[in-house]
C-alpha cells in the first residue's frame, strides 16, 4: 500500500475546521440528562429493572476476579460489560474502561488481560448491536430501529442526529464511566478510557462528554474529520456512507449535518484529560489525517505516536507497552 495521505510535517500542522452545529453542546447535554434520568428510574426498580448489576462469573483465572456487569445505557437500555479485577493489590484500584473495534463485541473476559496484569481494574464494554462480525461475540442488543440504511452500522438512523446509531453508542460509553465510578473497588478519580479503531472513536467521544477522566488512549480512531476521510479511500466502514450517498443522491448536506454531531474533532476540543494517540501512515481505514485532526484539536496535553509503515494494525503490542508506560507516568502525577 503506497502512502496516500498528507506528509508528516503537514499532518503535524493539520488543524481543520469541521462542521459543528450551534446546538452541539445542548444536544449532548439533553441526551445524557435523559439517559441518566432513565437509568435512575431503572435503579429505583431494582434488579427487576435495568439497574447496575454485578454478577461474579466462575473462571479458570487464578489471579483475577471476573464479573458480568449490566448497566443502563442510552434510554436506560441494558448494556453488558466484563469487569476484571486483579487480586491481591491495594484498593481502590485505578481503572481502564475499554471500548472495542467495529463489528466485535466484548468477547470473553480472558481474551484481554494486559491491563489487569498491569494492576488496573478493567471494564470491557460491549457495543450495542455488534459482536457478530469477528471475535467471540457480544451480548447487548440495540432495541431501537432505523430508517433505510446500508449494511453495517455507520448509516443506521443517519437521517437525523436524534435517531443516529452512534448517539446511542456514545451515550452508552458515558454511562459505562458513570457506572464504574460507583464500584467500591475503583478509584473514581483514576479512570482512563482506551480503545482501538471504533473503540478509539468511542473513547474520544467519552472524553469530550465526561468530566474528571485521568487519561485517554485512542489508537487509530475512526470518525474524526468526516468531511475529509469519507471517500478518501474505498475501505470499510466509510464505504458504507459512500454507498448510501450513491443511492440517496442529493442527501449529502442532510447526512453530513447529522454526522456533524458525531465528529471526533468536536469531542476532542472539549476533552480535559491528557491523551496518547497512535496512527499508522498506511492506514486506509482510519486515515492519519483524521487521527491528527482530533489530536491537534485536543483540549488538553496530547501526544501521538506515528507508525510510518503500518496499516490499521498500528503498533499493536509494541504500542501497548508505550501506553502502559505513559499511563503509569500520568497517574504518578495526577
Amino acid at each position: 500500500m503506497p502512502r496516500f495521505d498528507l506528509p508528516l510535517q503537514a499532518l503535524r500542522a493539520y488543524l481543520p475546521e469541521v462542521d459543528e452545529p450551534t446546538d452541539f453542546d445542548g444536544f449532548w447535554a439533553a441526551t445524557l440528562r435523559e439517559s441518566r434520568a432513565a437509568g435512575a428510574t431503572a435503579e429505583a426498580a431494582g434488579a427487576s429493572g435495568n439497574a447496575v448489576v454485578r454478577t461474579p462469573v466462575p473462571s479458570p483465572l487464578a489471579l483475577f476476579d471476573v464479573e458480568d456487569v449490566r448497566f443502563p445505557g442510552f434510554a436506560g437500555d441494558p448494556v453488558r460489560a466484563w469487569l476484571v479485577l486483579p487480586r491481591g493489590l491495594p484498593r481502590p484500584l485505578p481503572a481502564v474502561v475499554e471500548f472495542v473495534g467495529y463489528g466485535r463485541g466484548r468477547g470473553l473476559a480472558h481474551e484481554r488481560l494486559h491491563w489487569p496484569s498491569a494492576g488496573y481494574a478493567q471494564l470491557i464494554v460491549d457495543t450495542r448491536g455488534q459482536g457478530s462480525q469477528y471475535g467471540t461475540g457480544g451480548a447487548t442488543p440495540d432495541p431501537h430501529g432505523s430508517g433505510p440504511a446500508a449494511p453495517g452500522f455507520l448509516t443506521r438512523g443517519i437521517d437525523a442526529p436524534e435517531t443516529y446509531y452512534y448517539r446511542r453508542v456514545f451515550t452508552d460509553a458515558v454511562r459505562a464511566i458513570d457506572a464504574v465510578r460507583t464500584f467500591p473497588e475503583i478509584d473514581p478519580a483514576a479512570v482512563a478510557v482506551v480503545g482501538n479503531s471504533q473503540g478509539g472513536a468511542i473513547a474520544i467521544a467519552a472524553a469530550g462528554l465526561s468530566d474528571g477522566l485521568v487519561a485517554v488512549l485512542p489508537s487509530a480512531p475512526i470518525l474524526s474529520d468526516l468531511r475529509r476521510v469519507i471517500g478518501l479511500t474505498g475501505e470499510e466502514p466509510y464505504a458504507e456512507i459512500v454507498r448510501y450517498l450513491a443511492v440517496h443522491r442529493g442527501a449529502e448536506d442532510r447526512i453530513f449535518e447529522t454526522l456533524s454531531y458525531f465528529d471526533g474533532v468536536s469531542f476532542a476540543k472539549r476533552a480535559t484529560a491528557p491523551a496518547l494517540f497512535s496512527t499508522g501512515h498506511m492506514d486506509t481505514i482510519a486515515p492519519p489525517s483524521g487521527v491528527y485532526a482530533a489530536k491537534n484539536h485536543w483540549g488538553a496535553p496530547a501526544e501521538l505516536v506515528d507508525y510510518p509503515w503500518n496499516h490499521h494494525e498500528g503498533g499493536e503490542s509494541v504500542h501497548w507497552e508505550r501506553q502502559a508506560e505513559w499511563l503509569a507516568e500520568v497517574l504518578a502525577y495526577a
